[in-house]
C-alpha cells in the first residue's frame, strides 16, 4: 500500500480512526493500528470530563446512525495518561481531539495536552454538543472559529492543529479558509450532520434520550465528499476527509475530491476494525488498475 504523507508525518496507510470510536484507551487504539489504520484519533475530550447523555444515545436506522452520546470523556488528565501509554507501545501517529465549553477552555485543555506530545491536535468546534455563548456550535461562526483556532495554536507549540468542521453555518469552504488564515495546519471534514430526530411511532415520542442527535454513516457520504471538494478549492492546507466512508470506493471519492487522509468512524460499527485493511487494499487495487503509483497522483483529480 502506498504510504501517505501528511504534514510532517509518514503514515503507512491513508486511513485514520475518526474521533468518537474506540479512542479512549491505549489498548483499543493500538488494536486499530494493528488492524491496518495509519493513525488513530482519540475521542473528543475537555478539561474536567463530561458524563454525556443517558441511554438510548446511539440509534441505528436504515441509512446510518443517530448519535447523542454527549461527548462523554474522563477529562484531559486521564486521556494524557492513555496517550503516553499508546506512544510507548506504538509508532503510528496519534491525533488528539479536544473540545471546550468556552473559547478559553480550548486553550486550557491544549496547555495540559501538550505534555503528552500527540502528533496532531484536532479541534472539535462542530459537534452539536459544542456550543458557543450564543447557543450554536462554535464552528457555525467565523469569528468564534477564528478565536478558537488562534488560542489552540498559541498553546500547541510545534504540534500541528487541524480544525474539525461541519457542513453547516456560512459554508464549509469559507470556514476552512478562516481556519487556514488563523493558523490551522489542516482541516477535518466533516463532523456529524444535523442534529436529526427519529420518533417511536408506538410510544409517539423521540427515541433518543436527548431527543436529537448527530447523523453519521452512509447517509452523509455525499455531503462529506462535496464538503471536501469545496474546501480543496479554497485552501492549500491538507484535508482529512471523513463522513460516511464504509468502502474503498467511498475513500477513493474523498481522495479524488482532495482529501489527504481518510477518517473512518461509523464504518467500524458496520464492519468492525477489519474495515481499515479492507479499504487500504481496495485503494491499492484501484491505483494498480489505473496505473497510478502514489496517492498524490489521484488527489484532487475530480477538479480537472
Amino acid at each position: 500500500m502506498p504510504n501517505a504523507t501528511f504534514l510532517h508525518m509518514e503514515l503507512a496507510q491513508p486511513t485514520v480512526l475518526a474521533s468518537g470510536i474506540l479512542g479512549l484507551t491505549a489498548a483499543s487504539m493500538k488494536r486499530v493500528i494493528e488492524a491496518g489504520a495509519g493513525a488513530v484519533t482519540t475521542k473528543s475530550f475537555n478539561t474536567e470530563g463530561r458524563k454525556g447523555h443517558p441511554n438510548p444515545s446511539i440509534l441505528p436506522f436504515r441509512h446510518g446512525l443517530l448519535n447523542a452520546v454527549g461527548l462523554s470523556n474522563p477529562g484531559v488528565d486521564e486521556v494524557v495518561k492513555e496517550i503516553r501509554l499508546f506512544k510507548k507501545e506504538c509508532q503510528a501517529p496519534l491525533f488528539a481531539s479536544i473540545f471546550g465549553r468556552t473559547i478559553e477552555e480550548y486553550g486550557e485543555v491544549t496547555q495540559k495536552l501538550v505534555e503528552a506530545q500527540p502528533d496532531l491536535i484536532e479541534v472539535n468546534v462542530s459537534c452539536p454538543n459544542v456550543r458557543s455563548e450564543f447557543g450554536t456550535p462554535f464552528g457555525d461562526s467565523p469569528q468564534d472559529t477564528a478565536r478558537v483556532t488562534e488560542i489552540v495554536k498559541k498553546y500547541a507549540g510545534n504540534i500541528p492543529v487541524s480544525v474539525k468542521l461541519g457542513p453547516h453555518g456560512p459554508g464549509v469552504g469559507r470556514m476552512a479558509k478562516v481556519c487556514e488564515e488563523h493558523g490551522a495546519d489542516a482541516v477535518t471534514l466533516i463532523n456529524t450532520v444535523g442534529p436529526g430526530m427519529l420518533i417511536d411511532i408506538d410510544v409517539r415520542k423521540p427515541i433518543l434520550s436527548n431527543k436529537t442527535g448527530g447523523v453519521s454513516g452512509p447517509a452523509i457520504l455525499p455531503i462529506a465528499v462535496k464538503s471536501v471538494y469545496e474546501a480543496y478549492e479554497q485552501v492549500r492546507i491538507p484535508i482529512i476527509g471523513t463522513g460516511g466512508v464504509t468502502t474503498a470506493e467511498d475513500a477513493i471519492q474523498m481522495i479524488l475530491a482532495g482529501a489527504t487522509l481518510i477518517g473512518i468512524g461509523s464504518g467500524v460499527y458496520y464492519q468492525g476494525i477489519e474495515i481499515f485493511r479492507k479499504i487500504d487494499r481496495g485503494i491499492e487495487a484501484y491505483l494498480e488498475r489505473y496505473g497510478f503509483s502514489t496517492l498524490d497522483e489521484i488527489r484532487g483529480l475530480a477538479h480537472e
